[in-house]
């Protein structure tokens, strides 16, 4: 004979309950410590860099016999703020182009920093915005959806020697999961590229959290003189002759 006898609710209920109080602080806890650990991991790997440079006698843990975290960062901004600004007048520029003049004369360093430079000045110009819109495009294969952004126009020896571009060919970067900063560049017929309506940063929240972080789609508006559903069901309540 079967036993039919229910199981003890106060056998089930307290476990869900603490699994659920766990859950929820997960939530708030894991995404807060991980941002202190990148903050920190970002100082730190900066302080490394710079108070190696800085003389003793201007670093605050020789008078209070502990590091200051973040003073490199400190250094390092007021440095770079410096810099652009000797770089802007004469003499400084003058410095800037003898500089450049020699790094010019060396055959694998000049190519890496008129690379970098180029990446830089793109990247941080206020006139320019390194990634445009947000695309699909099929991709790796046919039936296969990836997220692109979109960087420009091709041009160049790239853009004529497209077969059948016809001069309608752009950039688009690729990013990977969970690291959009890497990825694949390519070059694509703009009639092969849905827009989307999505922003950058919405964009690049999908890509990190592998499509658990989905944004919202736009609000569509309704055609001038509609009303809703329940404003309908307000102006003729049931049973209204």
């Amino acid at each position: 004979m079967a036993d039919d006898t229910p199981t003890p609710a106060f056998h089930i209920r307290p476990m869900a309950r603490l699994r659920n109080y766990f859950l929820t602080g997960l939530v708030i806890a894991a995404p807060l410590f991980l941002t202190v650990y990148i903050v920190r991991t970002f100082i730190s790997w900066i302080d490394g860099w710079v108070t190696p440079y800085i003389p003793a006698i201007y670093k605050p843990d020789t008078y209070i016999h502990y590091s200051v975290p973040g003073f490199g960062v400190v250094v390092a901004l007021v440095f770079i703020t410096l810099l652009g600004f000797l770089a802007a007048n004469i003499v400084g520029r003058r410095l800037v182009v003898l500089g450049e003049s020699l790094l010019s004369r060396m055959p694998i360093v000049r190519n890496i920093y008129s690379g970098l430079k180029q990446i830089f000045e793109t990247a941080v110009s206020p006139t320019t915005r390194p990634f445009q819109k947000v695309g699909m495009i099929e991709f790796p294969s046919k039936g296969l959806w990836s997220i692109v952004f979109l960087t420009g126009d091709t041009r160049g020896e790239v853009a004529a020697k497209i077969p059948g571009g016809d001069g309608d060919i752009i950039n688009v970067f690729v990013p990977t999961t969970p690291t959009p900063i890497s990825g694949f560049l390519i070059f694509v017929k703009r009639s092969d590229v849905i827009i989307l309506d999505m922003s950058v940063e919405d964009a690049a929240k999908l890509v990190i959290s592998a499509g658990l972080v989905s944004p919202e789609p736009p609000a569509v508006q309704a055609p001038a003189g509609t009303i809703s559903l329940d404003e309908a069901a307000k102006l003729n309540p049931p049973g209204a002759a």
